[in-house]
């Protein structure tokens, strides 16, 4: 297991931002409308009723907004109300921050808590709506299973009313030993259940795709009650777009009364800035939220925390979900060699070419940043297009420093005209984006010098590392 500070820092030091733009991660929206409310109190010593009630209002309309259920949402916001007049924040506690732990704690609440998922001897059948990403979500349970356990998975895809569906699921796991049945010529989908038990169904975990219903006519009904008969599966997932809205809801009923859903599956929730309707209005019909999809790779799914959701939704961040993206084969020695280095000032270019190796093989940068505290670093006020410049930035960076000698990148103050104009040819770029390299890199050094001043800021590194002394290599 990687300690906080091993994963934070590979994304911390390269890129510093410096534009002021709000970042869109999922419900950003709602996000910048809780803390509009909570800044109500800014600067105030002790609440007043009036406030209160502005500060509850303001968050009901942020949670409508959002697509939240009309009556959670005045259920929530009316727990907070009583919440914030009856309880004293404890002491050195600012009113914002007592009442931003309230409304994180409501919001938990009202997702309720995680949903157990057993390992083994599991059939899986997944259901939802036409275009809501339910062949793509397939793809990504079975790999998330296959990846978290160990476990032998097999999909079965019968969806026989969308032409390309098994071949579409076949290419998503291409990469992957999870076994893929379909037949593509045959039309009767109960018929390819039937047989796909009988060809794959020794495996740990069995998953059935089936067909996306734009609307829920009697014979599409009459096919998906047989093929759940068919398979009597221990788990019947909803796949519902975050982007539903209400409709979230009524949607999860009916095809619970048709199936009984177990669970529910949130996609696309990446770069929305609603959602609240999928978040709140399916668990109301007893299907809770089990994974959430934040991303196109096969490897973007998250098993659903509430609390872990509502820290990073809040801009509290999520450690625990960061240091879980990193694959299992991450190098944990050079983790802690690159984390101390960093921490004693010395960082060459051939310490960020191995940061920036670490973070492409952890995530993108946007989901890398959305684990992260918005206060960290100025983290939080990366703009989109800041982002999707720092990750094509990533890709450009290696590939210059590629064409330098192993000199250079460790003594980078060596590079001067002749040997950038050098680089800049070898690497198919310019020298202005050679010097752009170097110019990041002197920002990251200095911050990192600067951290290492910086006494309270190398307690907190000590604390997360669970080490009485940082063993720092001076440089």
């Amino acid at each position: 297991m990687y300690s906080k500070i091993e994963i934070e820092h590979l994304s911390l030091t390269m890129f510093k931002p410096h534009a002021s733009d709000p970042s869109i991660m999922a419900l950003e929206g709602l996000k910048r409308r809780i803390l509009g409310s909570v800044g109500l109190l800014k600067g105030k010593r002790q609440v007043d009723e009036e406030t209160v009630k502005e500060l509850t209002k303001s968050l009901r309309r942020a949670l409508l907004e959002a697509d939240f259920n009309v009556r959670q949402a005045k259920e929530l916001t009316e727990r907070i109300e009583r919440r914030l007049m009856e309880e004293e924040p404890r002491p050195g506690v600012k009113l914002e921050t007592h009442a931003m732990n309230l409304i994180y704690t409501e919001l938990v609440r009202l997702l309720g808590p995680a949903r157990e998922i057993k390992p083994h001897n599991e059939t899986v059948l997944m259901v939802g709506l036409y275009g809501q990403g339910k062949t793509t979500t397939t793809a990504k349970v079975a790999e998330w299973w296959r990846r978290k356990h160990g476990v032998k998975v097999a999909v079965i895809e019968a969806d026989v009313h969308r032409p390309g569906a098994y071949a579409q699921l076949q290419q998503l796991l291409e990469d992957s030993p999870v076994e893929v049945y379909g037949e593509p010529d045959e039309n009767d989908a109960t018929k390819i259940v039937r047989n796909g038990i009988k060809a794959v169904g020794t495996a740990d975990v069995l998953i059935i795709d089936t067909a996306g219903r734009d609307s829920l006519d009697e014979e599409l009904r009459d096919e998906l009650v047989k093929i759940a008969e068919i398979a009597n599966a221990t788990e019947r997932f909803l796949v519902i777009d975050a982007q539903v809205g209400q409709a979230a809801g009524p949607v999860a009923q009916t095809f619970h009364d048709l199936v009984g859903v177990t669970g529910t599956i949130v996609t696309k929730l990446d770069g929305t800035a609603r959602g609240g309707g999928a978040l709140s209005a399916v668990s109301v019909t007893g299907a809770p939220i089990v994974f959430v999809g934040e991303g196109e790779r096969v490897g973007d799914l998250e098993k659903f925390e509430s609390d872990r959701f509502i820290s990073r939704l809040l801009g509290m961040g999520d450690i625990k979900g960061l240091i879980d993206l990193a694959p299992e084969d991450l190098d944990q020695e050079e983790a802690i060699r690159l984390t101390q280095r960093l921490m004693s000032g010395r960082f060459t270019l051939t310490d960020m070419y191995t940061q920036m190796e670490m973070m492409s093989r952890i995530g993108t940068v946007d989901r890398i940043l959305s684990h992260l505290p918005d206060g960290m670093f100025g983290m939080g006020s990366m703009s989109a297009g800041q982002k999707r410049q720092m990750q094509s930035n990533l890709a450009k960076y290696r590939v210059i420093m590629d064409s330098m000698t192993q000199h250079e990148k460790d003594e980078p103050l060596v590079l001067k005209s002749q040997r950038i104009r050098r680089i800049a040819r070898g690497s198919g770029t310019t020298e202005k984006d050679v010097k752009e390299l170097l110019n990041q890199w002197n920002r990251s050094r200095k911050m990192m010098r600067g951290m290492k001043g910086d006494r309270r800021m190398r307690k907190q590194m000590q604390s997360m590392m669970d080490v009485d002394d940082l063993d720092l290599e001076m440089g």
